[in-house]
C-alpha cells in the first residue's frame, strides 16, 4: 500500500488507472474536490449537474488547514489558492452597537497570543466566488467531463452487477461503479441511503451580501470606517466581528470588494436558498428586534443602506441531527459534504469537511481497487463520521459564544470572543489519514469493534473522546434552561 509522508507531493500520473468508474452528482466544493481528487487517484469521472453552469455566486466562507492541504498536489490550484487568500489580514471586535471591543490585531498576532503557529493558521477566509472559478479552471485543465442540465430524480443499484446510477428528469440514465452523491441537503440519494434527516427549523437565519467597494464612495464616513487597515504593505484586507445578545456580525473589507454577514431572528421571508434576495428595507426593519435596549451600530446600518439591490441572501438556518447512513446497502452510492452531514455558519467547517470527505473518499476508493468498493466506501464513512458529529456539534458552542458573550471575561480575555478552532480539526490531513488506518478499519469493521474503540487508530476527533449519539433537541433543551453545549468527553481545544 502506497503510505503518504508529510509535505509528499503526488500530482496527476503518480497512480495507476484504478479502472473504477465514479459519477458524481453536483458541483458545490464537495463534488469538484472528488472530481479532481478522483482524477488523481486515478479513477474514471463524470459529473452530473442540474444547473447550466458551475455557481460561482457567493460571498464568503472559513476554509480549513485541513481541507487545504491537498493543493500541495496541484501546482496551478496552490499558487491561484495563494494568490486569491487574505494575506496580512486584520481584525476588530465590536459590541453590536458599535463600541470597540478589541482594537484591530492583525490575525497572525490573534493566532499567537492564542498558542498557535502564526505562520500555519488553522484556515482562512476566502471569497466564495474566487474559489469557485480556481476549481472550474482545475475542472478545465483536467477535461473532466461534466453534463449541465440534469437534474437526478432518483438514485439506484445493484449489488448482484455491481453497479449504481440515477435517473434524471429527462428520462436519462447514468450508471457507474460508484455514485457520489454531492447534491446537497435535498439529496434523492437519502432514500435509497436510508439518511433522510428531518431538516428543523432554527428559528435564525442569516443576511449575507458581498458587492463593489465602489457603492461606498456615496457615503464617505461609511467609506473611512470600513476601510481597510493601513499595515506594513499598505492597505491590508480586515475583518470585523460585531456581537450581540443572541445576534452576531461580520464585515470583511478587501480591496475590491465589501461583504456583510448577520445571523437574525427568522423574519418570515427566509428561505434554505442561495439565490433568495430582499430588499435592504426589511433588514432595517427587523435588526434590532431583540437585541434588547442597545440598537445596532448606526455605522452598520449605514452600510446596509449602500448595499446594492439583489444582493441581501436572506438564507434560513435549519438543523439536522447527526446521521451515521451515508452509504446505500450495497454501498455503491455514497452522501458527501451537505447531503451527508449539514453544518450551522459558526461552525467554520461546512466548507472544510466538504473537501475533506471527498479527499478521503478518492484515497479509499484507490486503496481498496476496483474489487473492494463497496468495503472502501464503508470504511470511508467508518472514518468520517464521529469526526463530522463532533464538528458538528462545535458548531452549536461556537454559535452559543457568539451570540452570548461574556464581556467582563473578554476584556481580560480576547480569546474569549473568537469561536474555538481546535488542533483536531485543522491539524488533520484526511488524505495521509486514509493511507495510515485503512487496513486497521476494515479489520476494525470485521470483528465488529466500533471505530472509537479499536486502540490502534489514532483519533481524527477529540482525543479522549467517546461517542455517544446526541441530538440538537437536546442541545436546546440545555440551552433554554441556562446549561451550556456538553461537548462531552475528551479534549475538544
Amino acid at each position: 500500500m502506497p503510505y503518504m509522508t508529510d509535505g509528499e507531493s503526488k500530482p496527476v500520473g503518480s497512480y495507476p488507472n484504478s479502472n473504477i468508474d465514479v459519477l458524481i452528482v453536483g458541483t458545490g466544493l464537495a463534488g469538484l474536490t472528488a472530481a479532481i481528487e478522483c482524477v488523481r487517484k486515478g479513477h474514471n469521472v463524470r459529473v452530473l449537474e442540474r444547473n447550466n453552469d458551475i455557481n460561482t455566486a457567493g460571498d464568503m466562507y472559513f476554509m480549513g488547514l485541513s481541507a487545504t492541504k491537498f493543493f500541495k498536489h496541484w501546482p496551478e490550484m496552490s499558487k491561484e489558492f495563494n494568490e486569491i487568500s487574505l494575506h496580512n489580514a486584520w481584525i476588530e471586535t465590536f459590541k453590536h452597537d458599535g463600541s470597540r471591543m478589541i482594537s484591530p490585531l492583525k490575525v497572525s498576532d490573534r493566532l499567537r497570543d492564542s498558542g498557535l503557529n502564526p505562520d500555519t493558521p488553522p484556515g482562512t477566509f476566502q471569497m466564495r466566488p474566487l474559489v469557485y472559478q480556481m476549481y472550474v479552471h482545475q475542472v478545465q485543465r483536467l477535461g473532466v467531463k461534466i453534463q449541465f442540465g440534469k437534474r437526478v430524480v432518483d438514485y439506484f443499484e445493484d449489488e448482484a452487477t455491481g453497479k449504481a446510477g440515477v435517473v434524471t428528469d429527462d428520462g436519462g440514465r447514468y450508471e457507474a461503479d460508484v455514485v457520489i452523491a454531492a447534491d446537497g441537503v435535498g439529496s434523492k440519494s437519502q432514500k435509497l441511503v436510508g439518511g433522510q434527516v428531518r431538516a428543523m427549523k432554527s428559528g435564525r437565519a442569516m443576511w449575507r451580501a458581498a458587492f463593489p467597494k465602489h457603492h461606498l464612495d456615496d457615503h464617505p464616513e461609511v467609506k473611512e470606517f470600513f476601510t481597510m487597515q493601513q499595515g506594513d504593505s499598505g492597505d491590508e484586507p480586515i475583518i470585523r466581528t460585531w456581537l450581540g445578545p443572541g445576534t452576531y456580525a461580520m464585515t470583511l473589507t478587501r480591496p475590491e470588494t465589501m461583504i456583510w454577514v448577520m445571523n437574525h431572528d427568522v423574519t418570515g421571508s427566509e428561505k434554505e436558498s442561495w439565490n433568495h434576495t430582499i430588499d435592504s428595507a426589511e433588514v432595517l426593519e427587523n435588526m434590532d428586534k431583540g437585541v434588547g435596549p442597545q440598537p445596532w451600530a448606526p455605522m452598520f446600518k449605514e452600510l446596509i443602506k449602500l448595499t446594492p439591490p439583489n444582493t441581501i441572501v436572506n438564507f434560513e438556518l435549519f438543523w439536522r441531527n447527526p446521521q451515521p447512513k451515508w452509504a446505500s446497502p450495497g454501498a455503491r452510492v455514497v452522501n458527501i459534504g451537505d447531503a451527508a452531514h449539514s453544518f450551522l455558519p459558526a461552525s467554520g467547517n461546512g466548507a472544510t469537511q466538504a473537501i475533506e470527505d471527498a479527499i478521503s473518499l478518492a484515497s479509499c476508493l484507490q486503496i481498496g481497487g476496483r474489487d473492494n468498493i463497496p468495503q472502501s466506501v464503508r470504511a470511508h464513512v467508518r472514518i468520517r463520521f464521529i469526526r463530522n458529529a463532533c464538528a458538528q456539534k462545535l458548531g452549536f458552542s461556537n454559535a452559543e459564544l457568539l451570540q452570548d458573550t461574556d464581556w467582563s471575561k473578554v476584556k481580560l480575555d480576547p480569546r474569549r470572543a473568537q469561536p474555538k478552532l481546535p488542533s483536531w480539526v485543522w491539524g488533520h490531513d484526511p488524505e495521509k489519514y486514509a493511507y495510515e488506518v485503512y487496513d486497521r478499519v476494515v479489520e476494525s469493521m470485521r470483528r465488529g469493534v466500533p471505530f472509537d474503540e479499536e486502540e490502534s487508530i489514532p483519533p481524527n476527533y477529540p482525543p479522549g473522546y467517546k461517542y455517544e449519539p446526541w441530538s440538537i433537541e437536546k442541545i436546546m433543551e440545555d440551552m433554554r434552561n441556562g446549561k451550556p453545549v456538553n461537548l462531552g468527553s475528551g479534549n475538544w481545544d
